[in-house]
């Protein structure tokens, strides 16, 4: 091949030369001294001084206080009916003068302390390791990506949902080991997916290009840190009008404007509760809401996910709601996430609970089986799918791969940033295990002295574990890959429900232990290799991030226990004041779900006694759908294209579909595409030197302003009431269109 062709290929599709199996002797020489992966090269440099301190006091303080910070405010903000996610870009702007100042304030004068030596409060310049490490702390402040520690919504729901209590101590230990659970997995999993070069994480060469924005100088006319202020502060103006004055623009649905009294038409043009046909966004943080930002993930993934939101949005949903009427859809809306009765009204789970916390089956056969939009069954559905093809899709295109790595990781050929990455001492195994036993015995604890208000038995704890481990490989290496993570909420939804139905606590508990140590472990791994990009030493990343996690957890916990307490009806739309803010939706998904699967059960929703059994043959699809991709490659092994073909992202595109809608997916994949096809190809200089600057920059001018206006007019009840605060305006998208199903505020047809 020529070059001038791979590196075109290259470009376009980043990490295709792996996945072909190309590359000669040449190649694998001069992957010894540069990085493999094209964004790597542009991005990360391949210098460093091991001499530079890490653990300063500088590092501590403004580490200890901005997960303290940010612990709080995002546990604060997730009950509200528009959450705001504070993420680590915040404190990564913010936390940069704060060392400077440290630094020229702080004495230099050492002292000596016992078993550690000299030690000084002013080592030096403040660093750029100082600062990462600053960063990881943050990170653990909004729980690695989820804003606060998932797990706190088992307390939320039995306390507010289902009216029920649970101790402190049970809280807190369920949100601390379903978190520390995932470094056992990550440590186990580093030599496969953080030192191959080919597992790059495109998410942290954003936080790579800013940490060398703000710290190299730049003689240019146009600096990145120049660019980045520049950029902070536009976004930074510009969201008083989306995030306050003109909230319209977050969802520009003109197709409901024209057509005010038509469901139908409503239903197509909605961008939150439709199909979102011709509607669009100008807001950033609808663009970055759920996906985070487009500018980071490569374009061959986005084109993965653009075919799946399509063949689910717009062939699967139009084809079975309006074409087929499918487990009689038109009796509910197109787009919900809500739970129904037969005839389109909303269920009444509190009837069917008895005061053993269990389902009163009685009062169910009463009530009635229980139904969901075609939206939301079909997403169920995909999910199935996305589960089985994760496994075949690892298994076929990076087996080899993985058996080879297995057999002689120690002693294979290693990058310019891996041979770096030596001189430092690295973690032992036995940090891990121990952390990992550890973990699990305080779990078995919990299982069993609390057994009464958790009511997870021992050996679901175990198989929980067994399911986190099993499936933590292949979606580490499809995250490292492809910027996309599959969840694996629904499969252990899904086996624990049918193990042992009627009881909504031991799923949900089953889930957090099985989905979030599994989250946790590629959180951890995704921070790793950050440090592996910015060469910190391997033990400061590990302390740094088990430090972190312990003070995040227990704050979330804090916080959540002081606002469930004292705030009348919290999450209870039904008695909140009229435009109070605290509506949880985010917990109320999470509730949701422990409904269908933990109370109800999949048996009674997926299986003979259920309305959507012929959803479990996606299960079947998702399984031999790679298969077919691969025998293709072979077949075709010069059509590059094929092995690009990535399933698990394809069927998991609409994973995040609730909560997030068309509007948010349009908008991402259009941006998407301008930023890492056109921009990547044609303006390539520009796209090395400024586009993950202006990814963080559109990030950070948006978290300062949410939380300027809701300390400054949200706190004090000032609002603006007009046309453009009043929503999209596309009130019928959520009613029905059967014949004879009745619902208040919407039309009879």
């Amino acid at each position: 091949m020529k070059e001038t062709e791979k590196t075109r290929r290259e470009s376009e599709f980043p990490g295709w030369e792996k996945q072909e199996g190309g590359g000669g002797k040449e190649e694998a020489e001069a992957e010894d001294e540069v990085s493999p992966i094209e964004q790597v090269r542009l991005t990360v440099t391949t210098t460093d001084d091991p001499t530079i301190p890490v653990w300063t006091f500088r590092m501590w303080f403004i580490g200890l206080l901005s997960c303290l910070a940010m612990s709080f405010m995002n546990q604060f903000f997730a009950y509200r009916a528009e959450p705001l996610v504070i993420t680590q870009i915040s404190v990564q702007v913010a936390s940069l003068p704060a060392g400077r100042f440290l630094a020229a304030v702080l004495p230099s004068r050492k002292f000596r302390l016992p078993w550690f030596g000299e030690f000084s409060l002013n080592p030096g310049p403040f660093s750029m390791k100082e600062h990462v490490l600053i960063t990881i702390f943050a990170n653990a402040g909004y729980a690695f990506g989820n804003g606060s520690a998932y797990a706190v919504g088992i307390i939320n729901i039995i306390k507010a949902f289902y009216k029920r209590n649970i101790s402190f101590l049970a809280g807190w230990l369920i949100i601390i080991t379903t978190q520390v659970l995932g470094y056992g997995w990550a440590g186990l999993l580093r030599k496969y997916v953080v030192e191959p070069a080919h597992m790059w994480w495109p998410n942290t060469l954003v936080q790579v290009s800013v940490f060398r924005a703000l710290h190299e100088k730049d003689d240019n006319r146009m600096s990145r840190g120049k660019f980045f202020i520049i950029a902070l502060v536009c976004s930074f103006t510009y969201y008083t009008f989306p995030g306050y004055l003109f909230s319209t623009l977050t969802s520009v649905s003109w197709v409901c404007w024209a057509f005010p009294k038509s469901v139908i038409a409503q239903q197509l043009g909605s961008g939150m509760n439709g199909l979102g046909l011709g509607a669009f966004t100008l807001d950033w943080s609808a663009v970055a809401a759920f996906m985070f930002s487009p500018l980071v993930s490569p374009f061959f993934a986005i084109v993965n996910i653009f075919i799946g939101f399509v063949i689910v949005v717009y062939i699967s949903i139009p084809l079975s709601y309006w074409g087929f009427n499918l487990y009689e859809a038109k009796n509910f809306p197109l787009f919900s996430s809500d739970l129904f009765t037969k005839y389109g009204q909303n269920y009444n789970y509190t009837a069917i609970i008895n005061d053993k916390f269990e389902l009163d089956e009685a009062a169910y056969n009463v009530q009635g089986r229980v139904h969901m939009s075609m939206f939301f069954a079909l997403t169920y559905g995909f999910g199935f799918a996305t589960i089985a093809s994760t496994i075949t899709h690892v298994a076929l295109f990076y087996g080899r791969e993985i058996w080879q790595r297995s057999r002689a990781s120690m002693q294979g050929k290693a990058d310019i940033h891996t041979r770096l990455m030596r001189k430092y001492p690295d973690i032992p195994n036995w940090w891990f295990y121990f952390l990992m036993a550890a973990t699990v015995a305080v779990s078995l604890v919990l299982c069993t002295t609390m057994k009464d208000q958790v009511q997870l038995p021992w050996w679901g704890l175990l198989f929980a574990c067994a399911m986190a481990f099993v499936f933590t490989l292949p979606i580490s290496i499809i995250t490292a890959t492809t910027n996309q993570t599959p969840g694996l909420n629904i499969i252990t939804e899904y086996a624990m429900g049918y193990i042992l139905p009627g009881r909504p606590i031991a799923n949900v508990c089953f889930k957090v232990y099985g989905y979030m140590s599994m989250s946790q472990a590629v959180a951890f791994l995704s921070d790793f290799k950050l440090g592996h990009y910015m060469k910190i030493p391997p033990r400061s990343m590990f302390l740094v991030q088990f430090i972190g996690t312990i003070v995040a957890g227990t704050v979330n916990i804090a916080v959540a226990w002081w606002l469930l307490n004292t705030i009348d009806h919290i999450c209870d739309k039904s008695q909140l004041p009229e435009g109070s803010p605290w509506t949880c939706p985010s917990d109320r998904v999470f509730f949701d779900a422990s409904v269908i699967w933990g109370l109800v059960g999949p048996k009674r929703m997926f299986g003979p006694l259920g309305v959507y059994p012929a959803l479990n043959w996606f299960f079947l699809g998702g399984a031999v759908g790679p298969v077919i991709v691969w025998l293709l490659h072979k077949a075709f092994p010069k059509q590059t294209w094929i092995p690009l073909i990535n399933l698990p992202v394809l069927f998991g595109a609409t994973a995040m579909m609730p909560p997030a809608t068309p509007l948010n997916y349009n908008a991402w994949i259009a941006v998407g595409t301008i930023f890492n096809f056109f921009i990547f190809r044609y303006r390539k200089a520009w796209w090395q030197k400024y586009n993950y600057v202006l990814s963080a920059a559109l990030d950070a001018g948006v978290a300062f302003m949410g939380v300027l206006l809701y300390f400054t007019v949200t706190m004090e009840g000032k609002s603006v009431d007009w046309w453009g605060t009043r929503g999209e305006h596309c009130e019928l998208a959520t009613c029905p269109t059967a014949k004879g199903i009745v619902v208040d505020g919407c039309p009879a047809f």
